[in-house]
């Protein structure tokens, strides 16, 4: 006997039918399906075009841990400002009480001079620049309609990106040529005060640098008394000398210690800026510099002046007395540009002549 081909496929159908009825008899809750379906869409959105890669996916699951560091920082920023101040006015009081009347009693006159002359220099520079660095605004792309070029829209703000242009989590905005956002600030790190960010960082690494090799010996004198006291049973020095010898140790301890990291980190961002580079831009740049290197081609980076012509347009310098007034003196002049527009490489002439 033959099996009639419709036959089979009326069988298959009606199988079919009693399976779907059955199923549909044993729906989940709504709020299940709503999860599960949402769950199957994130898991989908991970891999659905040939643009997402490692990168993509790495946000997506570090999402929640980003929001939290965002989260944290914007709300202790005021809290890293205070250590800031407190820290280096605890400094200066050792400066002031302890170490200025062991110079003026022990130096000659013209290393009192110098050691008056520079520490103060040094202070005022450090002061001036961490004030306007936190004060200073880093630079907002304009939110209304204009003519000005643009290089793509920001998807959290939904406004035209210039070049450079990037936007902070923390500070929930773009920002112009946006470096970092320096919690030690309070404040994102822009065009309008990337200088005052660089230069404080450098006239704090000078006198960290200058008092570690200043207080040197009286460190290891304060250290080899605290020594001594502690081994001998009978204390030869007084509760006010003791104080004084711990103020030396701390003062000279934290001095060497952030000389030391934040020389590296100084270091670091001048090599950025003879390279035309910001923090976010050397990323950014080594990696369509790798994918150009896979084509057979060289990237080179639109903003690179030049050693020389980056460190003038960075620092402001259109005329020589300008390394003096503008560089080593304190100077609120605008940075060279808006911000929104930018000279593109090659440029074989000087673009700030001197």
């Amino acid at each position: 006997m033959r099996c009639c081909p419709s036959s089979v496929l009326h069988l298959l159908r009606f199988v079919r039918v009693r399976l779907c009825s059955r199923r549909g008899k044993k729906h989940l809750p709504l709020w299940v399906r709503e999860t599960w379906a949402y769950i199957r869409l994130l898991v989908k959105s991970l891999y659905f075009n040939s643009l997402t890669d490692s990168d993509v996916v790495f946000d997506s699951i570090f999402e929640p841990l980003f929001w939290t560091v965002d989260y944290v920082t914007r709300w202790f920023g005021l809290v890293f400002v205070c250590l800031v101040v407190f820290l280096t006015s605890s400094i200066l009081v050792i400066a002031y009480l302890v170490l200025l009347p062991l110079v003026l009693n022990t130096y000659s006159p013209p290393w009192i001079a110098w050691h008056i002359c520079y520490g103060h220099w040094n202070l005022v520079m450090i002061a001036f620049h961490y004030y306007k660095a936190a004060k200073t605004s880093p630079g907002y792309p304009p939110t209304e309609k204009n003519d000005r070029p643009f290089v793509s829209v920001c998807k959290k703000c939904i406004v035209p990106k210039p070049a450079r242009t990037h936007h902070c989590g923390i500070c929930n905005r773009c920002i112009l040529k946006m470096d970092h956002h320096c919690p030690w600030l309070n404040n994102c790190v822009g065009h309008f005060n990337h200088r005052y960010f660089f230069s404080f960082c450098l006239f704090m690494t000078l006198g960290c640098v200058y008092c570690s090799i200043s207080g040197r010996n009286l460190f290891l004198d304060a250290y080899n008394a605290l020594e001594t006291n502690y081994q001998t049973s009978a204390p030869p020095y007084t509760f006010k000398d003791r104080m004084i010898h711990k103020s030396i140790i701390y003062m000279w301890v934290l001095t060497s210690t952030v000389g030391v990291a934040l020389g590296a980190l100084t270091f670091w961002h001048a090599v950025l800026i003879s390279r035309g580079e910001t923090s976010i831009e050397r990323h950014t740049n080594g990696k369509e510099a790798e994918r150009l290197a896979k084509r057979g081609r060289v990237y080179r980076n639109p903003f690179h002046y030049g050693r020389l012509n980056n460190w003038k347009v960075f620092l402001g310098v259109e005329k020589r007395s300008h390394w003096v007034t503008r560089v080593l003196l304190p100077s609120g002049h605008a940075p060279h540009g808006d911000g929104l527009t930018w000279d593109i490489f090659p440029r074989k002439k000087d673009l700030i002549p001197v």
